[in-house]
């Protein structure tokens, strides 16, 4: 009956609008006086569920990347982007796609990588030829790159979800080939798209101009290099990279760039706040939510109920995704980690499935939820960006929702993919 409350408290608020984190709080509260235990546990719970040193990081890593954002750095990105693929037929949907590759990695926000490439590259797409929705569903698909390929908060959400026994330092490691992967089955899918349709390539500048891009675009992808490989290396924890990061990048757009203006600096920090504090409250409140589950036996049931249907590990994985794909249709990615990690993560690691391996293709799975109807977050930012009718964008994103899909099936069932490289610099 207290698990019927959770749930059924939890969508009933979902349903009359909401928003997820208050939701679980609301949810476990009603359940814990249900219980009889005292409300202050409620509050207990969800303070010792954000009194843990990692996510310090979190509020860097965002700030880092709204600066980055809202410093210009995006531009220089697409010229480099531009100067290496765009001679391929295509060429500036390969340039949207390479350039999301290398945004995301330094503001591991996928819609921060819509706002800032999308409001460049979809309007200059639709000038060359290209069709809006097509502008768009590449924008909006490659945009999850930045889950993935790290730095990623995502990603410290995960271990935390965990129950902190997962190396951070492993899961940054874990996403980069995977990162890299989709995003190579993404231009794929875009180069069918753009032959069918004869659009356009862009003429090679010269190695002059590719080495001159590259030359101004490489202060900006130092900034991961100093959050990422400050971690590897062992001289910074993953907080105290973060908070160098975002030095280096107030420096890098206040002082060499010259292009963080004074306002753009308070927006910064006004949406770093903003987005921090979401997380923490989604974080908090899920933690009690999940302690609950936890009293519930839920991960122990459902494991009970995967393996009456079937007993083969690929079955097992395949009904893992499906059912994450779907709740990724209709929840938040963040509050997603945080409630579905405590009752997979037993499951996968009972047929298994090494963690690091299950952390990636979470993000990726989760990652195509911001894609979807009906509460796709980038879908409906693209939308926003590119000033494109929902309806016509879905009609046609379907070839990349393949694409993302091939590359989240090769991370599940082949463990090379995202434990090679981790376990090469171990």
């Amino acid at each position: 009956m207290g698990l019927v409350i959770l749930l059924g408290v939890f969508a009933l608020a979902v349903g009359v609008g909401i928003p997820v984190a208050f939701a679980m709080g609301i949810a476990a509260a009603t359940t814990f006086l249900f219980e009889g235990f005292p409300l202050l546990i409620t509050f207990q719970r969800a303070v010792s569920g954000i009194s843990v040193f990692s996510l310090l990081a979190i509020p860097f890593f965002v700030f880092a990347g709204e600066l980055m954002l809202h410093g210009g750095l995006a531009k220089r990105l697409v010229d480099f982007a531009s100067a290496l693929v765009g001679r391929v037929r295509g060429g500036l949907a390969n340039v949207n796609i390479f350039s999301s590759m290398l945004f995301g990695g330094i503001s591991g926000s996928a819609v921060a990588d819509i706002s800032a490439l999308g409001s460049i590259l979809i309007p200059v797409m639709k000038e060359k030829g290209y069709s809006p929705d097509y502008a768009v569903n590449v924008t909006v698909t490659s945009s999850i790159a930045g889950i993935v390929i790290p730095p990623s908060h995502n990603m410290i959400i995960y271990a935390i979800a965990a129950g902190g026994g997962i190396s951070i330092s492993q899961l940054f490691l874990a996403g980069v080939v995977p990162g890299i992967l989709m995003c190579v089955c993404l231009a794929i899918a875009a180069y069918a798209i753009a032959v069918k349709n004869n659009y356009p390539s862009e003429p090679f500048p010269g190695w002059r101009v590719l080495g001159l891009t590259a030359v101004a675009a490489l202060p900006g992808l130092f900034t991961a290099v100093i959050i990422v490989g400050g971690t590897l290396s062992g001289i910074f924890t993953v907080t105290e990279s973060g908070a160098f990061g975002a030095i280096y990048a107030l420096v890098l757009t206040g002082v060499v760039y010259r292009t963080l203006s004074m306002r753009g600096f308070i927006t910064a920090v006004v949406s770093s706040i903003k987005t921090t504090a979401m997380v923490m409250i989604l974080i908090a409140f899920a933690s009690s939510f999940a302690y609950l589950l936890a009293l519930y036996q839920v991960p122990a049931l459902l494991s009970n109920a995967l393996t009456t249907i079937s007993d083969n590990p690929i079955i097992i994985l395949l009904m893992i995704n499906v059912i994450l794909l779907i709740l990724g249709m209709i929840m938040d990615m963040a509050a997603l980690i945080l409630i579905c990690t405590p009752i997979f993560l037993p499951i996968a690691k009972g047929i298994g499935m090494d963690p690091t391996q299950f952390g990636i293709m979470l993000l990726i799975n989760l990652g195509l939820g911001l894609c979807t109807p009906p509460v796709g977050t980038c879908l409906f930012v693209g939308c926003a960006v590119g000033k494109v009718k929902i309806e016509d964008c879905v009609r046609t994103i379907w070839p990349f929702y393949l694409a993302i899909l091939a590359a989240l099936l090769l991370v599940t069932y082949v463990p090379a993919v995202s434990l090679t490289l981790p376990a090469l610099l171990k």
